[in-house]
């Protein structure tokens, strides 16, 4: 028999689990059919709820919108974070470790497809997209990363690791020379490049990274 405690909880989980199935819906749609092309009705289809129910949780589109690329950012976050903490909270090699990685920084593309068709929509759609939105997906997402990856290049270079004056500029040197022609050529994961062929861009990047970066050995 339910207790008359746990009565209360029951519409707020409701209201949560479908607040959440609105939000993976409009993530499919708007990665699908782009800001502009979607609809309302649309998104109420794929989550399997009325539009009222939409508009119940979210303003508008442009207020789903915004939700979207903001949670769905995070969540690509976190996990890059934690790419950061596994390997590269010990260096022992400094091109080995840097080289595993940047391989591993390139697993959400795979890993969060969703989220990375939105990301083809936004560079597609750029100056048609809410500007609040395009500042949303920024702040929970890569600048968050590449600003920890900073920090994290600035304890590498108090270890003698590397030598740089700047670390949050080596940290986006580091991302610009290693994965993002990866994600540019597969087009953030819509065609994903040979293994081989990643490969071969990351240890090419890491090395001039690390002709730029690494701090003479003793």
């Amino acid at each position: 028999m339910t207790s008359p405690q746990e009565t209360p909880d029951r519409p707020r989980r409701g209201l949560a689990e479908k607040r959440q199935a609105i939000v993976r819906a409009a993530r499919t749609v708007f990665g699908r059919d782009g800001y502009t092309r979607a609809s309302i009705d649309a998104i109420a289809a794929e989550a399997g709820v009325s539009t009222r129910t939409i508009y119940n949780h979210f303003a508008g589109k442009e207020l789903l919108f915004r939700t979207v690329v903001r949670e769905s950012s995070a969540q690509v976050g976190e996990a890059q974070l934690d790419i950061i903490d596994r390997r590269l909270g010990k260096v022992t090699d400094l091109e080995a470790d840097l080289t595993a990685f940047a391989l591993a920084w390139l697993t959400p593309l795979a890993e969060f497809a969703d989220h990375f068709g939105l990301v083809r929509q936004i560079n597609a759609e750029a100056r048609h997209l809410p500007k609040s939105a395009l500042d949303a997906w920024q702040e929970a997402g890569p600048r968050r990363v590449l600003a920890a990856l900073g920090q994290r290049f600035g304890e590498l270079a108090g270890q003698g690791w590397l030598e740089t004056p700047d670390p949050g500029r080596a940290a986006a040197h580091f991302v610009l020379l290693t994965t993002t022609e990866v994600a540019q050529r597969s087009y953030f994961g819509a065609y994903p490049l040979a293994r081989a062929e990643t490969e071969e861009i990351v240890v090419a990047g890491v090395r001039a990274f690390l002709r730029a970066y690494a701090a003479p050995r003793r």
